[in-house]
């Protein structure tokens, strides 16, 4: 019967010991040196080699040709340390979560008294140290600061903070730390030779992922693998069956319907995930990782391979076919999603449930109204116009100035300037606003008629209650009378309503109802405000216009004139015209004032 590979292949020495070269250089230097310490604390996560350390400068400082950094592995003492041997009488192994109390720490102390049998030091290696409560630390700590010349201690645990601090400051401590995926990969190959077997492209990834860095993990897996091999060869399917990891083969499907928005094909994934009994929780870590790494090829390009080191090349090769289908954006909002689907899974009484819901967001990013969802739309606006993707896009002749970041803010006045109408719409602001849609000023807004302003006028003040409470009290009780596809005219009942629908600079009403509207419309307003006179009904204060319909970005690009300065002059006269006319009748109707004659 064969003993298992973390156990077959124990390092020595710590020339034999990977990923730790934090603490096996200095500790080697200390031995060449004789700076031995009294007591020393190993921590670091499981499964990284703090027990086999410890036995490792056990066998350094009782070596008959010690102390030295490299045992002979020939005297008596180092082959009862060896990884076949039997123990020594003068290393004293005690696993501290079972012997963590103060009678406990009194024994150690009645030993301690006692010389070394036969080698150069009696040395104490309390594995799970954490465990040992404070009166046992305490019991022990007179005797961990001052021992006998012929006493070491060696503390290994977990978790450090909570040894106790006074035991802490009297040893010397070295932190171990995961071993690198490269690194373990690199390991595992070696041992695969070793044992003269042989896995297909991408078990080795597979098996470091689920060891997460652990070398033992790392072994016992790979051990499991080969066990319930066939003539010793390990096959891909094999190993994400037993590791219960998702099929690469079905991770594409879902990508690609995902790419494509086909909503069914991706909820038929679903469903197969479903159907083969797969974990959910499980199907999306695994989903997230690809996002991520297709986030990566899209990012670097060429240079996937040197950051993806593990993956297959055929691989990486379908996903830079696949990011091609996607925009930055698309994707991480799809992460943000997916990392958030994950969350709420975890303890869910239906975890089909809420991988159907997280599926169903994911692909309707139109219903998020946050910045990352908004850029997702973007992106694929974009992409559907030719113009995103990950491929270069080129701009369309003539686009016009978007304002300088550097350049000083406008002041708001309360009568904000139209552009014209084969210009891009550019909105004026104060400061930025956090979580403010982003506008993409060579894209021209698409046409929105006032039927549609007033029929989804009840889902704009929906919107609005979702961004901010304040800002839809003031906005509900108010009525918009006319939109000619860029000034939204709006009745109030009273100059206070008007007065603070426009103070508040980038958080007042008329800002956060502009975000309202790009969501619900995707159209970016400006505003005409007026009072109504008391005791009359609300009427249309203006007739609206017809809009016109959007031409194609190359197009509108083509009819853009010259004198565009002379255009936007003559529009923003006639928008103080007819806000004269409509100060006017406030003024007639409400004051009953009357023109003087020859002003």
């Amino acid at each position: 019967m064969s003993t298992a590979l973390y156990r077959r292949y124990r390092p020595e020495s710590f020339s034999e010991l990977i990923g730790q070269t934090q603490v096996t250089v200095p500790l080697m230097a200390a031995l060449r040196s004789d700076r031995v310490n009294h007591a020393y604390l190993f921590s670091g996560p499981r499964g990284c080699g703090k027990t086999t350390s410890a036995r490792i400068l056990a066998r350094c400082l009782n070596c008959a040709e010690g102390p030295t950094d490299t045992p002979c592995g020939k005297c008596a003492s180092c082959i009862e340390l060896s990884r076949d041997g039997a123990g020594s009488l003068d290393v004293i192994e005690i696993d501290a979560a079972s012997h963590n109390k103060v009678e406990d720490a009194r024994e150690l102390r009645e030993r301690i008294a006692f010389a070394p049998t036969r080698d150069r030091f009696k040395i104490f290696i309390l594995d799970e140290a954490h465990m040992v409560t404070k009166d046992g630390f305490n019991a022990l700590l007179k005797v961990v600061e001052e021992p006998p010349a012929h006493v070491k201690f060696i503390f290994a645990t977990t978790e450090p903070e909570k040894v106790i601090s006074t035991i802490r400051s009297r040893t010397h401590h070295y932190p171990f730390r995961l071993v690198p995926p490269a690194q373990m990969i690199e390991y595992l190959g070696e041992m695969i030779a070793s044992e003269k077997a042989s896995v297909d492209e991408g078990v080795l990834s597979l098996v470091v992922r689920s060891g997460g860095g652990s070398v033992r993990d790392s072994l016992s897996l790979l051990d499991q693998l080969l066990a319930g091999s066939e003539k010793n060869h390990v096959t891909y399917e094999r190993a994400v069956g037993l590791l219960g990891y998702t099929d690469s083969a079905l991770l594409d499907t879902f990508i690609d319907a995902f790419g494509k928005g086909d909503a069914a094909e991706v909820f038929a994934s679903v469903d197969q995930v479903i159907q083969s009994g797969q974990d959910p929780s499980r199907f999306v870590e695994d989903l997230l990782e690809r996002i991520r790494d297709l986030i990566v090829v899209g990012s670097v390009g060429e240079k996937a391979k040197t950051v993806l080191r593990d993956m297959p090349q055929d691989q990486l090769d379908r996903m830079r076919l696949q990011v091609e289908r996607f925009g930055k954006a698309e994707l991480t909002y799809a992460a943000e999603v997916i990392a958030e689907g994950l969350t709420r899974m975890n303890g869910a009484t239906s975890p089909k449930l809420q991988l159907e819901l997280m599926v169903a967001k994911v692909l309707v990013p139109a219903q998020d109204s946050t910045e990352t969802g908004s850029l997702a739309r973007i992106d694929r606006l974009e992409r559907r116009m030719g113009l995103g993707g990950n491929a270069p896009a080129q701009a369309p002749a003539a686009p016009a100035k978007a304002p300088s970041a550097t350049a000083p803010a406008a002041p708001v006045s309360t009568q904000t300037q139209p552009v014209a109408a084969v210009a891009p719409i550019v909105i004026p602001s104060v400061a930025p606003v956090t979580n403010q849609v982003p506008v993409v000023s060579d894209v021209v807004a698409p046409a929105v008629t006032w039927e549609m302003m007033k029929n989804s006028w009840e889902e704009i003040k929906s919107t609005l209650s979702g961004i901010s409470r304040a800002a839809w009290q003031n906005v509900y009780t108010q009525t918009p009378v006319a939109f000619d596809g860029q000034v939204l005219d709006i009745l109030f009942a009273n100059e206070h309503d008007k007065t603070v629908f426009r103070d508040g600079g980038p958080n007042s009403p008329s800002e956060l109802l502009r975000r309202a509207i790009f969501e619900v419309l995707g159209v970016r307003v400006q505003y005409r405000a007026a009072v109504s006179t008391a005791g009359e009904p609300i009427v249309q204060v203006s007739t609206p216009k017809a809009a016109a319909p959007t031409e194609p970005i190359t197009k509108v690009a083509e009819s853009v004139k010259e004198d565009k300065s002379k255009e936007v002059n003559e529009n923003r006269n006639k928008l103080i015209d007819e806000d004269s006319l409509v100060g006017d009748s406030v003024l007639r109707n409400l004051l009953g004032a009357e023109p003087i004659e020859g002003n």
